[in-house]
């Protein structure tokens, strides 16, 4: 993990010499842009292992660059907002973000969820290989693949792990700290939302299936039934 690469997109001058020092002391490369433009051109040609994106940004706003990185990779965008308001949150989130923080933040929690991230990012591919069956749901973790009612379902990597997490515990609820730990890496910095919207993404998208659903178990988290 130590020497990845980080693009740090702001157009705050003194939030990206603040987020470069901090992670520079961690041992990771920055690099930065003050723009939507400039960040898209930096993307293509650094390719960072992680970006933090601002959602304010001149020329073209943080939610539009990460609409379109999205539209190409999945490499792990964390975005910024200077409004503590759920609406940005839940949108940067619906639109493939990884996790969220508002600004002012801390620099040391900002290195805390970059690590978290990319510590999951570098785990092994899942053991398992053998597609699950659950009623009119099929999962492949190998081929990361999904089969709802024999139509397949396109899944981003986030909500893939998160299937997959709830197809292996059937029946069994999860709560949304376990959930983080699990599919995000995160433990104490995890934001529960982040779980919240990914799960309302992941029961739009298993639409089609009838014998499969994510509940919610009021005050504790989520289980996956299969009738």
């Amino acid at each position: 993990m130590t020497g990845e690469k980080i693009l740090v997109v702001d157009d705050e001058a003194n939030i990206i010499d603040l987020a470069r020092m901090y992670l520079e002391r961690d041992g990771f490369q920055v690099c930065a842009a003050a723009n939507g433009a400039q960040a898209l051109q930096e993307i293509a040609r650094q390719k960072p292992a992680l970006i933090v994106l601002d959602i304010m940004l001149p020329e073209i706003d943080g939610f539009e660059v990460c609409q379109r990185v999205r539209s190409e990779s999945d490499v792990p965008i964390i975005m910024l907002t200077a409004r503590d308001d759920d609406v940005d949150k839940i949108v940067g989130l619906e639109l493939g973000a990884d996790d969220y923080m508002t600004k002012p933040f801390n620099p040391r929690e900002l290195v805390a969820r970059v690590k978290a991230i990319l510590r999951r990012m570098d785990r092994a591919p899942h053991e398992s290989t053998v597609p699950l069956e659950l009623g009119d749901l099929c999962v492949d973790p190998a081929r990361r693949e999904v089969r709802a009612a024999g139509e397949a379902v396109d899944l981003r990597a986030k909500e893939f792990d998160l299937l997959l997490a709830f197809c292996e515990n059937r029946g069994i609820v999860l709560t949304r700290e376990q959930l983080l730990e699990r599919v995000w890496g995160f433990d104490f910095y995890g934001q529960t939302r982040t779980v919240d919207v990914h799960v309302a993404n992941l029961r739009k998208r298993l639409s089609n299936s009838k014998q499969v659903r994510i509940e919610t178990v009021t005050g504790v988290g989520y289980k996956l039934v299969c009738e």
